[in-house]
Formats: C-alpha cells, sequence, structure tokens
C-alpha cells in the first residue's frame, strides 16, 4: 500500500522563479543534518499576506484543519490543539478578534488547497539540490501555519519530518535543540514518537536552555531543522503596536528517503522489543540498521492493514498508523 502522497508530483523542471527564495548563508556548507539559520523573502509573496491567510483559514475551516490551543499553556504543557474554539467562536469570529492577546490559530495541511500546495513545492525546490546532496527523495510536502497575537507559545516537541521554518509577519522565538542529543530527548523517547506519535516521554526541562539555539525571528528570518529535533517558540508583547500585533510562521515539512529509512529501523526495533529483544537504535550498528531497514516497509504495511481493519470493527482498540512514507 503506498500513500499517495509519496509521489513528487509538482515539482518544476527548473528551479521556481528567483523572485522568491529561501537561503542559506553559506549553502555549501548546508548539511541536512544540523540546524541552520536561513533567510528568505516569502514573506512577501500575495499569497502570504494577512487577508489572503485569512481567506485561507475559511477555506480550511469546514476541513477540520483549524486547530486551536487551549488557554494558559507553557512550553513545557502537552501541545494540545482542538478544531473547536475554546470559546466556542466560529472561524469568522477568529480572525476578526485575531489581534486580542493570546488569541491563536494553526492552518494545518494548507496543501489541501491546491493553489498553497504549488506555493508549499516552491518553497521547498529553492532547497531542493541542498537537500538532496545528503537526503534525495524528497515528498510528501505539508505546510502549517500559526497566527497568534502575543503572548502565546508552541510548547517543547518533537516533529517526523525535516522542516523549513519561516517568519511571515510580526516576531517570534524559536528555540530548537540537536536531534541527536540523547540529553535532552532520549533514544526511546524518539522510538515512541517515531513509532505511535506519542509525545509522553517528550519532556521539557529549563535545564535544556542553554543547550539550544534560540532564534529571534523577524520577517524574512528562517530556520532548517531535522526530523526529531526538539523545538519550541514564543512570542511577546514588546514588539507589538496598534494594527500590528499578530506573529505568523509556518513550518515547510518534508520528509525523504533518510527519514523514511529510519522510519523503516524504528518500526522494526519496536517489534523486536515486544519479543524480549534489545535492539540497538538507528545509526548504532550500520550493518544491522541495512538488515532491519529491508523489511521495514513490510512492518509499516502490516500495521496499515490493520489500521484499516481496526477501523471498522470498533470493539478493538484503533492500531496507530505507521509512518508516512515508511512503507
Amino acid at each position: 500500500m503506498r500513500d499517495t502522497q509519496d509521489i513528487n508530483i509538482g515539482w518544476r523542471t527548473e528551479p521556481p522563479p528567483a523572485t522568491y527564495h529561501v537561503r542559506a548563508d553559506d549553502p555549501a556548507s548546508f548539511s541536512t543534518h544540523r540546524i541552520t539559520a536561513l533567510h528568505h523573502n516569502f514573506h512577501e509573496h500575495p499569497l502570504f499576506q494577512v487577508p489572503e491567510l485569512v481567506k485561507l483559514g475559511k477555506e480550511l475551516a469546514p476541513l477540520g484543519q483549524c486547530r486551536f490551543m487551549r488557554p494558559g499553556l507553557t512550553v513545557a504543557s502537552t501541545i494540545a490543539h482542538d478544531s473547536r474554539h475554546p470559546d466556542g467562536r466560529s472561524i469568522d469570529e477568529h480572525f476578526e478578534r485575531m489581534e486580542e492577546p493570546g488569541s491563536s490559530v494553526a492552518l494545518y495541511n494548507i496543501e489541501a488547497i491546491p493553489r498553497y500546495q504549488a506555493l508549499l513545492f516552491d518553497i521547498v525546490g529553492t532547497m531542493r539540490a541542498d537537500v538532496e546532496r545528503e537526503q534525495p527523495g524528497i515528498f510528501r510536502v505539508n505546510g502549517f501555519v500559526f497566527i497568534s497575537a502575543p503572548p502565546s507559545v508552541t510548547p517543547f516537541h518533537i516533529d517526523r519530518e525535516n522542516n523549513f521554518w519561516l517568519q511571515l509577519h510580526g516576531r517570534k522565538i524559536l528555540s530548537v535543540w540537536d536531534h541527536a542529543d540523547r540529553s535532552i530527548v532520549p533514544a526511546e523517547a524518539v522510538e515512541d514518537f517515531i513509532v505511535t506519535q506519542s509525545l509522553r516521554k517528550v519532556r521539557f526541562s529549563e535545564e535544556f536552555r542553554s543547550r539550544g539555539q534560540e532564534f529571534h525571528a523577524r520577517p524574512g528570518d528562517g530556520v532548517y531543522f531535522p526530523s526529531t529535533s526538539p523545538h519550541m517558540t514564543s512570542s511577546d508583547t514588546a514588539w507589538t503596536s496598534p494594527g500590528d500585533r499578530v506573529s505568523i510562521s509556518i513550518g515547510v515539512t518534508f520528509y525523504t528517503s533518510v527519514t523514511r529509512r529510519t522510519a523503516r529501523v524504528y518500526q522494526v526495533n519496536r517489534v523486536l522489543r515486544k519479543c524480549g529483544l534489545s535492539p540497538a537504535y538507528p545509526g548504532e550498528s550500520p550493518a544491522a540498521d541495512a538488515l532491519k531497514a529491508s523489511v521495514g516497509g513490510l512492518v509499516g504495511a502490516t500495521r496499515s492493514c490493520l489500521v484499516d481493519m481496526t477501523a471498522s470493527a470498533r470493539r478493538f482498540k484503533p492500531v496507530t498508523t505507521p509512518p508516512p512514507g515508511s512503507y
């Protein structure tokens, strides 16, 4: 079974027009395995202006893709998004009051709207050659727009995808940590998340701050960070003024042949642990990784079939969907 988005549709045969770009300060040293500061001018793109993003939100709301944070979150909170506004407001009412302090909405999977899907491909396309030097086979490009009026936070968490994070309007602080630093997120917590999407073992401590990188982003600033890099954001009211109280950023995420291979290794490891074994984590044994990756796709396909079966057999506990593109 193949994910319908596991196809490189939408790519231009040539790089996108030079009018808009995302660039690393030193492209020659860019690595998909390192956190890297970026600069871009997509904040000037017509589709990323506030009226157009409001229009986008109203298109996504009937699809259940406008998510609201519950009030009172801190960076140490568990992420909790809901498709219903905490005060019961409609999406129109939310946008009418979007500059109220603490107002926040996330627009999920904006690629569902064709004009934004094309724009996301253009964004990744500007860095495609740099990415595919190390991680060929980009697929499943997704976009998540975060619109908030300070004070606001996005709690500490990890994602499965690689991420081009771009600031579009206002200001925001992004804190991000090395994805390989096991003093921040233990290997078993990463495995739990990759296999089941559980963040139960991903927990923030104030002691982590000195080990991370902090980016004070303005429009035109961006950051690349690899899959499973711990990160969080915050925005305060110091920079706001009447008519300029909204911070907007976008995460343009994508998978590659490398993220697929890693997910397959983690899936096989989970099966081996259930059999009472203690397999090496990805990267600890290249020979073992190669063997696990060769059979990991079958594990994912089996899990996907179980998901389909349990969806129609409600008396069984649902099985978690395997990582996208891993089977």
